[in-house]
């Protein structure tokens, strides 16, 4: 078992920064995917970033790359999510996620075993 808990949502302004924090325990962070999700109201669950060890090499969405960066400190056991010029089409809950095998390049949900509770993301326009 991981258990995942994320901290760092809240309320911004158009072209603010957020930075989201994951800290997992239970088993050996540095064999998971870590990624992160976003659902916003009435939309399912997208995609939005992950990384995997060791290499630390990356995957994000389109609509975030170039704003986000996805990042991981193993001897913390945490992964941390930079947001970047955020824009109001950014709120969302966002969630992290822990994927035992596979690659970074598989953006499913059905990837991933392990998720935390969700951290809400708003930004005001």
């Amino acid at each position: 078992q991981v258990q995942l808990v994320e901290s760092g949502g809240g309320l911004v302004q158009a072209g603010d920064s957020l930075r989201l924090s994951c800290a997992a325990s239970g088993r050996t962070f540095s064999d998971y995917i870590m990624g992160w999700f976003r659902q916003a109201p009435g939309q399912e669950r997208e995609f939005v970033a992950a990384i995997r060890w060791p290499g630390g090499m990356t995957n994000y969405a389109d609509s975030v790359k170039g704003r986000f960066t996805i990042s991981r400190d193993n001897a913390k056991n945490t992964v941390d999510l930079q947001m970047n010029s955020l824009k109001p089409e950014d709120t969302a809950v966002y969630y992290c996620a822990a994927a035992h095998g596979g690659t970074i390049w598989n953006r499913r949900l059905s990837a991933y075993n392990y998720w935390g509770q969700g951290t809400q993301v708003t930004v005001s326009s």
